[in-house]
């Protein structure tokens, strides 16, 4: 399951992921937020991230205007490493390379169709397993 959520700037995009996840059968919790109305995007960041860190979900999405803050909320939860994406080669080189369990995406630096290319290449893509890697991942959970 992946759960994804989002502020009052990520809402459109969440739904455009959420209406890509329904068309593909891919099973998801919405954590919210619901409404353009103006809320706090570590409340939805923070609630994404302990549904993953606990294993209620494999791996999340969380969405704001740039990503930046939502990433930054999602990655102070112990277990958590959260990357913000934009670009397909960056989605796939931090599920290969950190093992990252979320994406962070913002919807006023990318626009919908490119949004879905790097979803589509974060929840396919695995980790590689290489010692290297694994080592680094050890080490940032220090």
């Amino acid at each position: 399951m992946i759960g994804i959520g989002c502020d009052h700037g990520g809402i459109e995009l969440k739904n455009t992921v959420i209406d890509y996840f329904e068309k593909n059968n891919i099973e998801y919790k919405d954590f919210g937020t619901y409404t353009t109305e103006s809320c706090d995007y570590p409340v939805y960041g923070k609630k994404v991230a302990n549904a993953v860190a606990s294993g209620e979900c494999e791996k999340g999405i969380v969405i704001c205007g740039t990503g930046i803050g939502i990433s930054i909320t999602a990655n102070k939860v112990k277990g958590i490493r959260c990357a913000l994406c934009h670009d397909v080669f960056s989605a796939k080189a931090t599920r290969e390379h950190n093992d990252a369990n979320m994406l962070a995406m913002g919807a006023r630096v990318i626009g919908p169709g490119p949004a879905i290319e790097v979803v589509k290449a974060f929840l396919s893509t695995d980790f590689s397993g290489d010692e290297r890697h694994v080592r680094r991942i050890a080490m940032i959970e220090e």
